[in-house]
Formats: C-alpha cells, structure tokens, sequence
C-alpha cells in the first residue's frame, strides 16, 4: 500500500548501472565555518581555487564600500530641480540597497572570511565617507552628509 501523501512523487529508483548514485553536492553550512570551499552568491563560485575565494573576499569587500559611500555621498547639488534630484536619490536608494542586500546573502554563506571582510568593508566605508576624519572643516553635530536616509535593519 502506497503512504505517500497526495501530490508528492516517489524517490528515483537506484540506478541499475552498478553506480551508487551518489553526486558531489557542496552542502549549505547553517553554522560559521572557516575554509575557502563555499559557495557566494552564484552557483560554482568561487569554487575550490584559492585564488577565487580571494576574488570573491575582495568583491564582498568592495561591495561594503560601495554601500557606505552610497550611504554618505551628496551627488544631488542644492538647488537641483525635484523631480531630477527626487529620480536621482530613488535610483541611489534603489542601487544602495541591492547592493546592500548582495552584502548580507553573502554573508549568509555563514564563510567565516566573507564575514570578516563584510564588516571590513562597512568600516573602512565608512571611516572614509561617514566618519568625518578626512574632512577639512569640523562637522556640526546633526549635518545632513548624504542625499540618503541612514539604512535601518
């Protein structure tokens, strides 16, 4: 008598060809693991290479960046028209927060590395473009130093 629920095929069958049957699958860590064998972001990458796994670490990194000046850049001049300031600021919004969310499915890799060089990346982001340390003039508290509301999780 067949327990299967309805709607829900059968397992294959063995394969007869002497074979076991078996495939090398990479399998999702659900916990944080040090190593460069992982997948980020794109089936087959980085792969097994050393080399990849570096390419890969320093596209995350880059990725953080490039949120943080994002997050901290004034591309909108004051007295701008609105409509092109308001299309200007959406488009940023827009990419800003895909590449933000690249960032975090990166991360859920649960690679150690990746880990590492995300939060890496947001800091040395924003010691260049949010903290104020490279500025000429002193900041007032409360400035307005990007077209961008601050992300919030």
């Amino acid at each position: 008598m067949d327990h299967q629920m309805p709607g829900m095929s059968p397992p294959p069958p063995p394969p007869m060809n002497g074979t076991t049957g078996m495939h090398h699958k990479m399998m999702m860590h659900m916990t944080f693991f040090w190593g460069k064998d992982t997948l980020i972001l794109f089936s087959g990458w980085p792969g097994s290479s050393t080399g990849m796994y570096v390419l890969a670490l320093v596209f995350i990194f880059v990725l953080a960046v490039l949120v943080e000046w994002l997050s901290h850049c004034r591309l909108v001049k004051p007295g701008s028209n609105n409509v092109a300031a308001g299309l200007i600021k959406t488009l940023m919004h827009a990419i800003r927060v895909g590449l933000a969310y690249l960032v975090m499915l990166a991360v859920m890799s649960f690679n150690g590395g990746v880990f590492i060089v995300a939060v890496a990346g947001h800091l040395v982001g924003f010691l260049f473009f949010g903290s104020g340390v490279f500025k000429d003039t002193e900041m007032p508290p409360y400035h307005k130093t990007s077209d961008l509301p601050p992300l919030s999780c």
